[in-house]
Order: C-alpha cells, then sequence, then structure tokens
C-alpha cells in the first residue's frame, strides 16, 4: 500500500504546470523522508556547521538526521532556528530587493510561529524596523518568544487584521505575504492535511488571499516590494493571484535571480508574464513552496498627520541604573510599558509612536525588565538579547547536564560563590536569569517555555 495517497484531482491539476515532474515528485512523497534544516542566527555564535549547506540560504544547513532540538541548550538560546529549507528562499530575495545603505521598514503580515520573521531579521540592521504582524491572537505569544531569541532591538510584535493596515498609508518599504493557503506543499510533513484539501477549499483561498492582498496593498509605498508566497501548489493560489495584484494594482512583476542547479522551477503567470518560484520535492531538497516579488509602481498617499503620544520617561537616576546595564546605552530610547521598561533604537521613536497610535502592539523592542528602588530584576527577553552589556552582569557557565537542570526549571547541581543575579550560560550563550544567595539559587527561568519533555537517550542533540 501506498505511503501516501494524494487528493483525488490533485495530480491532475497539476500534470500541466510547468517543470511538475510526476514521478520524481510521487517518489519524493514515497519514499524520501523531509530533509531537517536549520539556519544560524548571525547575531549569536554560529551553533553548528555541519552537513550540507541550503543552496540559497548561506546560513541554512541541512542535518543528517533529527535530533532531540528541545534538548540542546544552544536552541533555547536561540543560537538557530529550525526551519524547513525551501522558505529560507525568502531570506534570498530579500538581499536581492533590500537597498544598500537606506533604512528600510519590514511587514511580515501573518508572522507566527516566527520563522519567516526571524529570516528577514537576519538580513537587517538596526536602522531597519520589522513588524511582525500575527492575525490569530493564540498565535502570537510563540512568535514573540522566537524574536526574543533571535535577540535583536529592531522588532516590533502586533497582533492585528490585515484591514488594519489601511490605515498606514504608504508606511512599508517591503512587505512579506506568507499567505494562508490551502497547504499542499506541506502533505510530506504533514499527510493530514491531504484530508482537507478539495478544488473548493483552494476556490476559497484564493479569495481569502485577494482579500489580504487588497487589505495591505495601501501600506506599501511607491517603489516598495511586495513579497508574495504559499505552500501551495495550486495555479489559483498561485499565478493566478499574481495576474490578479498585476491587473488590479500598480505593480510589476520582478525577476530573481537564481541558479538552475538549485532545482526551483521557474514561472510566469498566463495574462502579465509575472515572475513566480516554485519548489518541487524530489526536484528540490525540501518541501512544496511558491514565492514571487513585485514592485508597487503606483502611489497611494501619505500617512495622516499625528500628534506625538506621550511617552512615560526614566528620570535621571532610573535611566542611570539602566544605562549601565545597556551595551551602547545612547543609541536606545526607554520607555515604559506597564511596570517593565523597554528599549529600542532611538531611530525608530517616530515608527513607534505611528504603530501605537493605529495598531494593537504585543511586544515592541527588548523588554529590559522592572526597578525596584536601585535594583533591577532582569526580564527573561533581556537575557536573550544582544543589547546586554555582559561586563555589568554576574555569568555563570554550566555544563550540558546542568544547562537541562535549568532549563526544566529545577535546582540546579553546581556550587557558586557570587551573589545576585547571574546570567546562566552554556557555552557562552545566555540562556536566562537565576539570583544565587549564600545557601541556594532561584532559578528564574520562565515556566510557561520550561521544559517538561522526558530526555532522549545520549547522542540525540545537535554536537
Amino acid at each position: 500500500m501506498d505511503k501516501f495517497k494524494f487528493p483525488e484531482k490533485f495530480l491532475e491539476s497539476l500534470a500541466g504546470e510547468h517543470g511538475f515532474n510526476e514521478e520524481k515528485f510521487t517518489n519524493a512523497h514515497q519514499n524520501i523522508d523531509p530533509p531537517t534544516s536549520i539556519r544560524l542566527n548571525p547575531f549569536k555564535k554560529e551553533a553548528i556547521k555541519t552537513g550540507e549547506q541550503v543552496p540559497w540560504c548561506p546560513e541554512g544547513y541541512y542535518l543528517d538526521a533529527r535530533p532531540s532540538f528541545t534538548f540542546d541548550p544552544l536552541f533555547h538560546a536561540g543560537c538557530y532556528y529550525v526551519q524547513e529549507a525551501s522558505s529560507m528562499f525568502i531570506g534570498h530575495i530579500l538581499k536581492y530587493i533590500k537597498p544598500d545603505g537606506e533604512p528600510v521598514r519590514i511587514l511580515d503580515l501573518c508572522a507566527a510561529p516566527g520563522g519567516k520573521s526571524t529570516l528577514l531579521n537576519s538580513a537587517m540592521n538596526p536602522d531597519d524596523l520589522l513588524v511582525a504582524n500575527e492575525i490569530i491572537k493564540t498565535r502570537v505569544p510563540v512568535l514573540a518568544d522566537n524574536l526574543s531569541r533571535w535577540g535583536t532591538a529592531n522588532t516590533i510584535v502586533t497582533n492585528n487584521d490585515p484591514r488594519d493596515f489601511t490605515r498606514l498609508k504608504s508606511f512599508f518599504d517591503i512587505i512579506l505575504v506568507d499567505a494562508p493557503c490551502s497547504g499542499s506543499g506541506m502533505f510530506r510533513k504533514d499527510p493530514a492535511a491531504m484530508d482537507e484539501w478539495s478544488e473548493a477549499n483552494v476556490e476559497l483561498c484564493h479569495q481569502r488571499q485577494e482579500r489580504i492582498l487588497a487589505d495591505i496593498y495601501p501600506c506599501l509605498k511607491e517603489g516598495g516590494h511586495l513579497i508574495y508566497s504559499t505552500c501551495s501548489y495550486s495555479h489559483q493560489e498561485n499565478e493566478d493571484i499574481l495576474d490578479w495584484l498585476c491587473n488590479s494594482f500598480e505593480l510589476e512583476t520582478l525577476q530573481i535571480p537564481i541558479y538552475k542547479e538549485w532545482g526551483i522551477v521557474e514561472t510566469q503567470s498566463p495574462q502579465q508574464q509575472a515572475w513566480g518560484y516554485r519548489f518541487y520535492p524530489g526536484q528540490v531538497k525540501g518541501e512544496g513552496l511558491f514565492a514571487a516579488c513585485l514592485k508597487k509602481t503606483g502611489d497611494s498617499g501619505e500617512l495622516g498627520g499625528f500628534k506625538n503620544k506621550e511617552q512615560q520617561k526614566l528620570v535621571g537616576k532610573e535611566i542611570d541604573l539602566i544605562k549601565g546595564y545597556i551595551n551602547n546605552p545612547l543609541d536606545f530610547y526607554y520607555f515604559k510599558a506597564n511596570d517593565d521598561w523597554m528599549a529600542i533604537y532611538r531611530q525608530h521613536i517616530e515608527s513607534l509612536n505611528i504603530l501605537q497610535r493605529n495598531l494593537y502592539i504585543k511586544k515592541s523592542g527588548v523588554r529590559i525588565g522592572k526597578l525596584a528602588g536601585k535594583d533591577l530584576i532582569p526580564d527573561h527577553e533581556f537575557a536573550l538579547s544582544t543589547i546586554i552589556n555582559k561586563d555589568t552582569v554576574l555569568q555563570t557557565e554550566l555544563d550540558r547536564d546542568q544547562a537541562i537542570q535549568y532549563l526544566r526549571r529545577e535546582n540546579i547541581d553546581i556550587t557558586v560563590t557570587d551573589k545576585g543575579w547571574s546570567l546562566m550560560n552554556f557555552e557562552g550563550q545566555h540562556l536566562g536569569w537565576a539570583k544565587l544567595l549564600p545557601n541556594r539559587i532561584n532559578n528564574y527561568y520562565p515556566k510557561e517555555i520550561r521544559i517538561f519533555a522526558p530526555q532522549p537517550p545520549k547522542g540525540g542533540v545537535l554536537d
């Protein structure tokens, strides 16, 4: 019996697609396990360079086998992200379109769980701003957690419907819409998705994609770029959407340079000849993906005037306390969210004010912590950030077993002589905070993300 029984009419719907090879495609689903790949965090230690490099992503690597990432401390420290290799092509597009030396505002509209957001952020510098939005409220925490692990202070997480962005006329230079789709590109990783595939569902997804794109179009500035992607093979959700975009809006297609040996199929839409890029298992070492990039040639007007929202400022003594913990403290703007002090690069103050006025924000920059008198009660997010001044805080190095104890929020089997708040490190990478006391260690790793799973046999983690 075949491991995969494709939905009725599915293969028939692909038969006429340019570059589709049914024999290779079927064999990949029947006989080849999905590859495991990771992408390194360029802002932290280059954790693991093992196996084959992903051709279109210099930071991406295939692993020979899937280890237990849960029990790798470097995963929890944000040194890499476990991401499907085909998805990393979005980073290749961004590097091609992103202007040199000019700051950009980027929106990742459908961002959870955060793989593509961290991918975009990896190609950005402090002058650039990433707004990572998730429409579904319950998916926002995992998005915020993954961006916190990545460690940068130029990200803002929002929880808004696409139509809310129509107010931000011409605000973004680059928008990624990784659209909700029928999911056929993930059949090999998630065979259950085949039960939900139908021609009717494809059509419903097509209509939803049009609504999302129409809502988001006004907030892209003239000369800006729209990156559109799906994990679907369906023509209606891919090339047909490109034709609709070019027919309905002032957008022109952009051809992205690729190499033949990558195995990516370059297509063009039937009406407007808009360029698209298809990833087929069996022809690429990855799952199904469609991606395209369009440039906006029209003007949607400008954002209306606004009054700067009053921000609570630190008094002199407080700001001195905070600055002592920050690398290059004058580079940042400090503000309060409830009882927590936050830091974001100063060049994003105006953007932050605009976004606060128009959107529901869940996270801005880096959460530093609370002030209690002259003491900072540091936040977990601050521990994982790249802005912390390591010379001003205690650091305690843990071996692998101790690190797992820490990540389980258990008592740590270690003797210490120092006192106070300490970063708990593994191979020099920060995992979080503990408070060192004369007769014990208080473990402050967040309860909601601690490890619950039983530990696998030795050798089941990345080495």
